[in-house]
């Protein structure tokens, strides 16, 4: 793809979206970045690009500016449905996303993982495998570095793993991972999509391009999963209803058996299926059984994954606050035998939060809302437990702790985005991990 004198439209300016325009740059092309936040909102990327001369057009979206470019370069946080981009694909103009772009510039063999949850578990897990078995891998995509910065670099991995999100499918044209793994499909970004169907085929989008000789990994006990994956080219490799006894997990490929140990770090059966799902994945890329048990030993578990805060008053504390949809929320609330103080809340995504009566019943005592969706939450939740709505997060913990017993949890669960608060859901639970050791050290 020659990218030399072309005009080049970024539509959107993150972490994706400076990375593209960094690429861009260095190839030749003539770079506009635009994107809907002013100059103050938009950080440091903005004199590091004056000084690489790419212009800039903030505060809004011309449509002109898209019908001019020559191509155009979609961010994940920007939705192709816009009104400038459908106006310039009308008049021919290409466009695709910076994942489809990079692809188009690397050789090595990737695996690739999507699902609603647990991509970066089994993400991580899956890079950490691969490297114990002896490979140079480059570990990004939706988490940590863009695959386009990695195109732009110098470093050569043997391996790439990506987490990929349905937005990043969204764009896709030629990408093909030679291994891709679906983990599960549930209700989820439904301010973006038309329905549950629409997202559900972004997500089925990992295949598209797989031939014969690719690897599918699938969580086939998941009924959507098993629907969106009936046609597809590549080999099967299924999760299914996988049982560890005694932490002991079992697999068998191609008459070879594989057991592997468990570890204490990876509780539930979603974390059983992400681990299965990274085992299938690392065989398929030729991963050695020592290195993946190797990996598996020292995983610690990711941040802001239930993870384990402090303990107040014999009530330990957790943040999940990676939990931005119903489904990880039941899977975290399934993880605890003890009784649960549910905090939750922020800007809702579009799908309610039904799904989640039966679970709250089973499992917690009480629940404090937060955040824009806190007055949703309560009414659709509010009548099957202990519920209040708290003003901040240091409120929420308070009434947290006056709620909880000896011997019970508290948990950072949120099925929202963060956003209506906090920057991402990483600062979110830095404030609330924060706002627990403040109290621990004021108890």
């Amino acid at each position: 793809m020659n990218l030399k004198d072309k005009n080049i439209l970024v539509a959107g300016l993150g972490i994706s979206g400076f990375a593209t325009a960094c690429f861009l740059k260095n190839r030749g092309a003539a770079v506009t970045v635009t994107d809907m936040a002013d100059e103050a909102k938009l950080g440091t990327y903005i004199p590091r690009l004056r000084e690489m001369g790419v212009s800039l057009e903030l505060g809004c979206h011309r449509t002109e500016t898209f019908e001019r470019a020559d191509v155009i370069v979609i961010s994940p946080g920007v939705p192709s449905s816009i009104a400038p981009i459908k106006a310039a694909m009308e008049k021919g103009v290409p466009v695709l996303g910076e994942i489809e772009l990079a692809f188009r510039f690397v050789r090595e063999p990737i695996a690739a993982v999507t699902g609603t949850n647990g991509k970066t578990t089994t993400t991580t897990l899956l890079g950490n495998m691969l490297e114990q078995s002896g490979f140079k891998v480059f570990v990004g995509g939706n988490i940590g570095t863009p695959l386009i910065a990695y195109a732009d670099g110098n470093g050569k991995a043997d391996v790439i793993v990506l987490e990929i999100s349905s937005f990043q499918l969204d764009t896709i044209s030629t990408f093909r991972p030679k291994a891709a793994v679906l983990l599960n499909i549930t209700n989820d970004h439904l301010e973006r999509y038309p329905d549950f169907a629409g997202y559900a085929k972004s997500k089925a989008r990992i295949f598209e391009n797989q031939q014969a000789d690719d690897f599918a990994v699938l969580n086939s006990a998941d009924p959507v999963v098993h629907s969106v994956t009936q046609h597809i080219k590549s080999r099967k490799m299924e999760i299914g209803e996988t049982v560890a006894q005694n932490s002991i997990l079992r697999l068998q490929i191609k008459n070879l058996n594989y057991k592997f140990q468990m570890p204490a770090s990876l509780p539930g059966k979603h974390n059983l299926e992400n681990a299965t799902a990274a085992c299938l994945a690392a065989l398929a890329m030729g991963a050695s059984a020592e290195g993946i048990q190797i990996a598996l030993n020292h995983f610690k578990g990711l941040h802001h994954r239930i993870e384990y805060v402090a303990t107040v008053n014999s009530v330990r504390y957790f943040d999940d606050s990676k939990a931005t949809n119903t489904d990880a929320v039941i899977k975290a609330l399934e993880c605890f035998n003890e009784p649960v103080v549910l905090i939750m809340g922020g800007r809702g995504k579009g799908g309610g939060y039904q799904e989640l009566r039966e679970v709250i019943r089973r499992h917690a005592k009480k629940l404090i809302a937060m955040g824009e969706a806190k007055e949703d939450i309560i009414a659709e939740l509010g009548d099957i437990t202990a519920s209040a709505e708290a003003s901040s997060m240091e409120d929420a913990v308070l009434q947290a702790y006056h709620a909880a017993e000896p011997g019970d949890a508290v948990l950072l669960s949120p099925a929202c985005s963060s956003f209506d608060m906090y920057s991402g859901y990483a600062a979110r639970g830095q404030h609330f991990s924060r706002t627990v050791r403040q109290l621990k050290s004021e108890k």
